[in-house]
């Protein structure tokens, strides 16, 4: 797939910016943009206090005149009402832009931006873990086979700022496959440990030929073993290895998915780029998987 990536660093014209903005409401406020605003009205509430104390201290006469150390807290407490504004406006207009940038993107390149979705149902790993579950933006193929881009998060807490991150491809197979995952070596942690949000039992793990096994780690379940190698075969692999190794795989019912512990709807060019040559890769070999069947 070729693709268009003028849009994503393009100069805006401003007045086009205001009417998108005006029109498209549906914009996820970002987390610094929430901080911000509460960091304003906090500092905008001491402010107003600190000013009814210092009146009601001089009017009762225990204070003749405010001491210096009054002038300096009530100017210190005006600066950070003024720069939590100022921190909020800048993050509601970088996403003002974002949004955007990625509408005029999916415009450009065929894909249908679908906005916000909430509880995305998706029988992936990372789709049914804690609350507060959104995917933004949703962006998909406007035509053959079904690919949605999207980041996606969640959160473990009663708010977002325990929220847990992630950017994925989902592909519809035209086949139910086995429950497979590949974990990839690369973005592991410094201890080696998945970054996945699961845990997966060793004894579910398949070693396959070649140099596979320091890219991805595979698990398939249990008596599928056979399974896996026929749908592995070395053309395959080195698809994943080349174009993959960044990313986890899972393949579970008639769907494939890619995971990035990073967003992957992006205004960076370059991980577009990459990102539709992988997904094209990827996808390329799929039909030697359609002959598969379960014989269990």
């Amino acid at each position: 797939m070729t693709i268009d990536t003028t849009p994503l660093t393009a100069p805006i014209d401003p007045a086009e910016l205001k009417e998108f903005s005006r029109k498209n409401r549906t914009t996820d406020t970002p987390r610094a943009a929430f901080f911000g605003s509460l960091v304003a009205m906090g500092a905008a509430f001491c402010f107003v206090i600190s000013v009814v104390a210092s009146a009601i201290s001089f009017l009762l006469g225990s204070l003749a005149t405010p001491s210096l150390l009054d002038l300096l807290a009530v100017a210190a407490l005006a600066l950070v009402a003024v720069g939590g504004y100022a921190v909020s406006v800048r993050a509601l207009s970088a996403q003002e832009e974002y949004i955007y940038r990625i509408a005029m993107f999916a415009r450009a390149n065929g894909l249908v931006n679908e906005g916000k979705e909430l509880d995305r149902d998706l029988p992936g790993v990372i789709f049914h873990l804690g609350r507060f579950r959104a995917s933004f933006p949703v962006l998909r193929r406007g035509g053959g086979r079904f690919v949605e881009f999207s980041n996606y998060r969640y959160t473990t807490g009663d708010n977002s700022y325990d929220a847990y991150r992630w950017g994925y491809v989902a592909i519809k197979l035209d086949v139910q496959l086995p429950n497979i995952v590949l974990d990839a070596r690369e973005n592991n942690g410094v201890m080696g440990q998945s970054n996945l949000p699961v845990t997966i039992d060793r004894e579910q793990r398949l070693s396959l030929e070649g140099d596979f096994d320091r890219h991805f780690a595979l698990y398939c379940p249990a008596g599928y073993e056979r399974d896996a190698l026929y749908l592995f075969t070395p053309d395959i692999m080195a698809r994943f290895v080349d174009n993959a190794a960044q990313l986890d795989v899972e393949i579970v019912d008639d769907w494939l998915f890619l995971y990035a512990k990073r967003p992957l709807v992006t205004t960076d060019p370059e991980t577009w780029t990459w990102l539709l040559a992988t997904v094209d890769a990827v996808t390329q070999k799929l039909d030697q998987w359609e002959r598969w069947r379960d014989d269990k």
